[in-house]
């Protein structure tokens, strides 16, 4: 068919990329009917030809549904991973949090408390690092399928995996210490750290693909350049706000288990009564955050019947960004009574505390809004220069 602006692509089995022929002021479109698209192409290109037009060949790639359908998968795919990463850290940041206060840690020589103490550290930064995807995307990405956020959760990915390798080295000495001596620990910690980095960082390095490297980055110029393209539907939406939940909910379930049973230990009932109040309190934040990322279950099965509405979306990502808040609050609270029962001191346990809050809240919300500002100041000047030109 012929039209004002129309599009032809002939799809390329191979790679699924393909060359578009416009024709002067007209273009011709297709899908998947190969044959018949290059014959409508060619006589169009006859046509305008008899009356004098030129035509030229351009490569523009996968038609736009196609790269709206792909990004959006790859995302979904992305914040799966970034659970499984979450889901594997879970236990280790729970019972950092318990062995403190087990009655086999004050057995500890000094220098291994003090190792576990630094592993906890650790893991939290992994732990914050692999949860940031889901408030870049609510709040950059506003839900949508946004490149900027795929881009952040490979980022945030490749980074939150080095500090979880170390601190799991640093774990595996300590236990390996315990039985076999020193020596051993240390050879068993550099052997656990070693293979982690190998599976983690080694194979993908070896085994990636320039090719693939490429493709990706032409989908997401592709889609960057096309704001119709980066827009999600209102169910694709509800699902990415749920996937976050999902994502976000096994931290929080685990710290919450391992705070009541924390309370059931003799070396709790030996802090300083300000402490309890403070691990009181820190329980409390950790439970109003796994209150609020099952909320959106709950809204949409009791308030909305199961059907997926605007309004479901919007309670879902600032149930979302709300439980984060909370999280993070929890988590500092507890840690500084942990660094405290180690190391005696208050000044380093309030260091720690401030440093972990500064590294949660700037991360997940300081420079989400700081990228969607960004990206909301350039999108305005170029509307300026637009205008100015036109």
């Amino acid at each position: 068919m012929l039209k004002d602006e129309i599009l032809h692509c002939v799809q390329n089995d191979k790679n699924q990329y393909g060359s578009c022929i416009r024709l002067g002021g007209y273009t011709a479109t297709t899908t998947t009917w190969h044959n018949f698209c290059l014959i409508v192409t060619w006589l169009a290109a006859f046509a305008v030809t008899l009356r004098g037009a030129p035509y030229s060949v351009e490569y523009t790639g996968r038609h736009m549904s196609d790269l709206k359908d792909e990004i959006k998968d790859k995302l979904k795919i992305s914040l799966d991973e970034s659970r499984m990463l979450v889901l594997g850290m879970q236990v280790l940041v729970g019972f950092g949090f318990n062995s403190v206060f087990a009655e086999g840690f004050e057995r500890l020589p000094e220098l291994s408390q003090h190792i576990k103490l630094v592993a906890l550290g650790l893991f939290l930064v992994a732990l914050a690092f692999s949860m940031s995807p889901a408030p870049f995307h609510q709040i950059v990405g506003r839900g949508n399928n946004s490149p900027a956020s795929l881009r952040h959760v490979t980022w945030a990915f490749g980074i939150a995996l080095l500090p979880f390798a170390i601190g799991l080295g640093l774990d595996v000495f300590v236990a390996v210490e315990q039985v076999a001596g020193s020596t051993a620990g240390i050879g068993g910690g550099i052997v656990a750290f070693i293979l982690a980095i190998l599976f983690w960082y080694g194979l993908a390095w070896v085994q990636k693909s320039a090719e693939s490297y490429r493709r990706h980055e032409e989908v997401m110029k592709r889609v960057e350049k096309d704001k119709e393209a980066q827009k999600a539907e209102l169910k694709d939406k509800i699902e990415f706000a749920i996937t976050e939940a999902r994502v976000v909910l096994p931290g929080a379930q685990a710290l919450l288990g391992f705070q009541f049973l924390t309370m059931l230990t003799a070396a709790f009932d030996r802090l300083p009564l300000e402490l309890k109040y403070l691990h009181l309190a820190s329980l409390g934040a950790i439970a109003i955050s796994t209150m609020l990322l099952i909320a959106p279950a709950a809204f949409h099965r009791l308030a909305e019947r199961g059907e997926n509405t605007e309004r479901l979306h919007t309670f879902a990502s600032r149930m979302v960004l709300g439980a984060m808040a909370f999280l993070a609050l929890g988590v500092v609270g507890d840690l500084y009574v942990v660094v405290w029962r180690v190391t005696g001191s208050s000044a380093i346990a309030v260091a720690a505390s401030l440093i972990t809050l500064a590294l949660f809240y700037g991360l997940w919300f300081g420079y989400s809004l700081y990228r969607r500002n960004q990206g909301e100041s350039a999108e305005s000047a170029a509307n300026v220069k637009k205008g100015s030109t036109a």
